[in-house]
Parts: structure tokens; sequence; C-alpha cells
């Protein structure tokens, strides 16, 4: 846990008065009490982990529940509005701005979008189903993803189309 940690504050620059790294502090410890054997202990930390999720849930409006998958150097940009489904994986060193969704498209099919690494995910964004995200994309401003989006790849508009990025 305290290498992720560490990782993590990396990717914010040390600086932890930001208030995506405060969601991540609370995301490393939810994964990280799975680990614990002692029922006993795990059920005290997982209280603790559920009192932390939703104090930082109510103050940041970042919504990243620990059965997300994610990995190494997430950053979350300019928070608030940021809802990420349970079921949705999140590549390394990618990036989230504020307003961004990434969960189901139908509430009674539980799947969620699988995000590769190096993404660029733009303000108010929707990622929504099934889908696979390549690495290196770049999802634009308020895009609405519904589809799978191969890797080095711009997505942008409703519905998003895509198109390689130029070198």
């Amino acid at each position: 846990m305290f290498e992720n940690v560490k990782s993590d504050l990396r990717a914010y620059k040390g600086d932890w008065s930001k208030q995506g790294f405060w969601v991540m502090l609370v995301y490393r410890l939810g994964r990280w009490r799975y680990g614990i054997r002692l029922s006993f202990i795990r059920k005290i930390f997982s209280l603790l982990y559920k009192f932390l999720f939703k104090f930082i849930q109510i103050i940041t409006g970042i919504e990243l529940p620990c059965e997300t998958k994610v990995g190494h150097n997430l950053r979350i940009d300019h928070f608030g509005g940021i809802v990420i489904s349970g079921f949705a994986e999140i590549g390394n060193n990618c990036v989230i701005r504020n307003g961004v969704t990434i969960g189901l498209k139908n509430i009674d099919l539980p799947e969620a979008p699988i995000i590769g690494d190096n993404c660029d995910i733009g303000t108010g964004a929707k990622i929504l189903g099934g889908i696979q995200i390549g690495d290196n994309v770049t999802i634009g401003a308020n895009a609405v993803v519904l589809k799978n989006i191969p890797s080095n790849c711009i997505a942008v508009g409703i519905p998003a189309i895509h198109k390689k990025k130029s070198k």
C-alpha cells in the first residue's frame, strides 16, 4: 500500500493538499484492507474505510470505490462531479478531469469500461458500458463514449467518434 501511496503522491508532484490525492489515499486504504487476515481487524479498517469514503465523496465530489481496479499514477485533476463504477478498470498514468462518469450503460447489466494506460479523459466526458479504451487515448471534453476506442486515438463528440492521433 505504501509504495502505491508514494507513487500517487509523485503523480501529484508531491502536493498532498490536492483533493485527488486524498481520494487516492482512501482508495488505497480500501484496497489494502482486503489483505488483512484477522477478520476483527479487517472489520475495524472496513468501518474506517466506509466512513472516509463517504467523507471524501462529500467534500470532493469524487466517487472512486475500492472495487474499481486502478493502475499506478492515476491523477484526478479539478475535483467535482466524478463518478467511477466499481466494475471499471483504469490503467497506469491516466488523467481524469471534473465531471467525468465512467460507468454502466444499463443498470441491469453490470459492465463498465476498461481503460488502457496513458489515457487523458477530458472534462465532462461520459464513458459507459462494457467497452474497451485502448492505450494512449485522449477523450475530448463532454464526449460520450459508447463504443470501443482503439489505441493511439482521439475521441470526440456525442456519440464519440475516433481518429488516429497525428504524429
